[in-house]
């Protein structure tokens, strides 16, 4: 009889994996035993080769469901006898860690059917999970992902559990993170920082209910962090907590108890439904049904929007909340706005009353704090469209092999925040980190990229950043730099855009040239300008930037972007048709102080996204954004009241011809705009023919460079009816690409980083100074 030795990695612990081999190990009659490593899964076991190779592929064929594997290979080793199939637990302190980690899970239904069967031992307990489901990622210390490495080791098992743990036949067979009311977790309930009211999960989960029909606000402890409740159907209680969160308009997420009580309220096709019941749980957008108006506080949740961010439980304290209430609640990140979730319990109590009325926290340690993902399904050609990766996503990400084992860094951008990480042959994409702009955030920035440096014993080589030198992750790679003595790479922002797309879609490779519409906010140009309307052509591991939208001034730091008005006024500052409209929306003194800042402007922009917040300001539905993206969501929902009653027919552009090798022509569209304003058009069909001429524009700049292969990335693309509007007309004319497990957003951007890097891409260099006008220099970049 010879010894082998079966190494697996991939996601692989955490799953439930070594249970499913020791099950098969059993059913074969093998002996030898399985442990994690931390390199992956290892198997040493008695066989014959054709036994040794048959067992390996039954384990690639019982993989358990939420199991991903992405090496498994076997090995002849030295002869050892064993005597029995064992699950080995050991403390491996080896370098070269190369295991993926499994993100956190919704509560599966068989723990759900337990959580609310009276005659169950764990009846209405709030952290009941198996090894089918439950928190992972956000509990890990340290790797392998063994119960003493996790947030788990503060909590022994009783016997009961123990009992379960070395049952074979029990579903919670090695579980690392079984536990029950008398060993696991409990609730605690706090009436200011230092009063704690109960610690009886009963009584506790009685008054959460009680008070929140009072109209009162609940903070609650979550997987991930802490979070904010009240019921949606209050609308005094939405507007206190917008007020105590100074967060004016941006909408609010929903609980309702269950998929059928969604189902019952909103449009919900089967894509949407499978994702609100996957493993994920991530909040989708929905569209209300008309009876839903009168169980939700529809203009206090999402003010001047469609479409509402639902979500079912994706833990068992949330279940029992959401089904004990049996109302809709709002479910929102624990925060003041713009800073990150809070998941420390001493933040959370120094902090969250002066949001919460009353504070639900409990003893398991969140190690690592994510938000909810946010994920769209496009209502026509049902694409799907992540908005915020983070819980049940992150952080591995499997759908790119790098080509080194070499440590690289990736810092990414600044609005949306993430970091990718390549070690070990491996590529960890983070969770959504927040915006930059908060010294909070910039803290839960280090912190989870120390922690990620720390499990992997990663030193990067290679720290790749964006070329603006006012962003903290600019900054940041340069300290990095220091400390690891490394190398910093400097790439584009809308070319990181571009590759990461091209990765998600295994273009980088493709012969053809590929068409990148690389539509956003903003980002450092290497002209100097500020980019944000590009189109680039990629032909032979080279990018070419071969078009944008016209330069109009940009001025007072960030006032642009948050005000659609100033954007308006910038594009229209030199053209003799400015509508007296809107002078009206600033007052004198506003109004000539801008206008004296154009100018004399030195600074320049092709920004998409400051093209659709002008449209927004110049159709009345717009001037002053209290989050980002609001303008466009607005002039989105008008556009799509538009289809709703009339398809995708229009009646013609704002984009017709204009020079083959000049930039597109911004100011004739909104030259045009005004036309149709002027001539009484409806706000819904101006707002529809824009799209339609944006759309109209990529199979123009298509066709006049022959490209059959197109790729879409940036914020604007989370602009679902654009991305309908996109494919309904050009999908059996050109191949067309978005991005499969990446928001479109700026959190790709790191992602895009590491390609470009490691892919050794090279971009042809924009011509310098397109406005002869433009003088730009470091201080003024620094202060956008």
């Amino acid at each position: 009889m010879e010894t082998f030795h079966i190494h697996v990695n991939g996601i692989v612990q955490g799953v439930g994996f070594r249970p499913m081999i020791y099950h098969l190990a059993k059913k074969l009659n093998l002996k030898g035993y399985v442990k994690n490593d931390s390199n992956g899964v290892n198997i040493f076991f008695n066989a014959s080769a054709s036994e040794a190779i048959g067992f390996l592929k039954r384990i690639k064929l019982a993989a358990p469901a939420k199991s991903k594997i992405i090496a498994a290979e076997l090995f002849r080793v030295p002869d050892q006898i064993y005597f029995d199939f064992t699950i080995r637990v050991e403390d491996n302190k080896a370098s070269g860690k190369q295991v993926l980690l499994s993100p956190d899970t919704a509560t599966c239904p068989n723990c759900l059917a337990e959580l609310n069967d009276a005659k169950n031992r764990r009846y209405r307990y709030p952290f009941i999970t198996c090894t089918e489901c439950g928190p992972r990622y956000s509990i890990m210390n340290s790797l392998p992902y063994e119960r003493h490495n996790t947030a788990m080791q503060a909590f022994t098992m009783c016997k009961s559990c123990r009992d379960e743990y070395k049952d074979i036949n029990s579903r919670r067979f090695f579980s690392q993170t079984n536990s029950c009311t008398d060993c696991g977790m409990k609730l605690m309930l706090y009436n200011d920082a230092t009063t704690i009211i109960s610690t009886d999960t009963e009584t506790i989960l009685s008054r959460i209910k009680n008070n929140l029909q009072q109209g009162e606000i609940i903070a609650v402890k979550g997987i991930g962090g802490y979070l904010l409740f009240c019921d949606a159907n209050n609308a005094q209680a939405i507007r206190t907590l917008r007020a105590r969160k100074y967060r004016a308009t941006k909408p609010f997420a929903i609980l309702y108890p269950g998929i059928k009580s969604v189902q019952r309220s909103f449009e919900l096709n089967d894509q949407e439904k499978e994702l609100l019941k996957s493993p994920a749980a991530p909040i989708v957008l929905l569209v209300p049904k008309p009876w839903a108006l009168n169980e939700l506080a529809v203009k206090e949740i999402a003010p001047g929007l469609q479409q509402l961010g639902v979500m079912v439980p994706n833990n068992p304290l949330l279940e029992l909340i959401g089904n004990d209430f049996g109302k809709p609640l709002i479910a929102t990140s624990a925060n003041i706005s713009g800073s990150p979730i809070v998941y420390d319990d001493d933040d959370a109590l120094n902090y969250l009353f002066d949001i919460a009325d009353f504070v639900v926290s409990n003893n398991r340690e969140v190690i690592i704090p994510q938000d909810d993902s946010v994920v769209q399904v496009s209502k026509y050609t049902h694409q799907q469209l992540i908005f915020r990766r983070s819980r049940g996503y992150a952080p591995s990400f499997l759908d790119y092999r790098p080509k080194t084992n070499q440590c690289i860094l990736s810092t990414g951008a600044f609005l949306k925040s993430s970091f990718t990480l390549s070690v070990n042959g491996n590529v960890f994409v983070s969770q959504f980190l927040g915006s930059a702009e908060s010294f909070e955030s910039q803290q839960m920035y280090r912190q989870t990229l120390k922690y990620w440096l720390d499990m992997y014993e990663a030193k990067p080589k290679i720290i790749v950043t964006d070329m603006h030198p006012g962003y903290f992750s600019h900054k940041y790679a340069f300290e990095f730099a220091e400390k690891f003595d490394a190398k910093v790479k400097l790439i584009q922002h809308h070319e990181a855009h571009f590759a990461a797309v091209l990765a998600e879609n295994k273009l980088i490779k493709k012969e053809e040239p590929v068409l990148g519409i690389i539509w956003d906010g903003t980002g450092l140009g290497t002209d100097r300008n500020i980019w944000g309307g590009e189109f680039f052509k990629y032909e032979n591991n080279q990018m070419d930037r071969v078009n944008h939208f016209n330069y109009f001034p940009t001025i007072a730091g960030d006032k642009t972007a948050l005000e659609p008005r100033i954007a308006a006024l910038c594009i229209l500052a030199e053209s003799e048709h400015q509508p007296s409209g809107l002078k009206e929306k600033f007052t004198i003194a506003e109004f000539n102080n801008y206008h004296a800042l154009i100018k004399n402007a030195n600074l320049f922009t092709s920004s998409a996204g400051r093209i659709f917040d002008a449209v927004a300001s110049l159709l009345g539905l717009c001037d002053k954004q209290s989050y980002e993206g609001e303008a466009a969501m607005y002039l989105q929902r008008a556009a799509a009241l538009y289809v709703d009653e009339n398809a995708f027919n229009m009646d013609g552009s704002y984009i017709k011809e204009w020079e083959a090798d000049g930039p597109v022509p911004t100011a004739i569209m909104i030259r045009n705009i005004l036309a149709d304003v002027a001539s009484g058009k409806s706000t819904y069909y101006i707002a529809a023919k824009f799209h339609y001429s944006m759309v109209c524009l990529i199979g123009g700049i298509a066709e006049r460079l022959s490209i059959n292969h197109i790729c879409f990335s940036g914020g604007v693309f989370q602009n679902a009816l654009l991305v309908d509007w996109i494919k309904t007309k050009y999908a059996n004319k050109y191949q067309l690409y978005f991005h499969i497990n990446l928001s479109p957003g700026d959190e790709n951007i790191s992602f895009g980083q590491l390609v470009y890097h490691e892919s050794g891409m090279k971009s042809k260099p924009a011509s310098q100074n397109t406005l002869s006008r433009v003088k730009i220099n470091n201080e003024v970049i620094n202060n956008l």
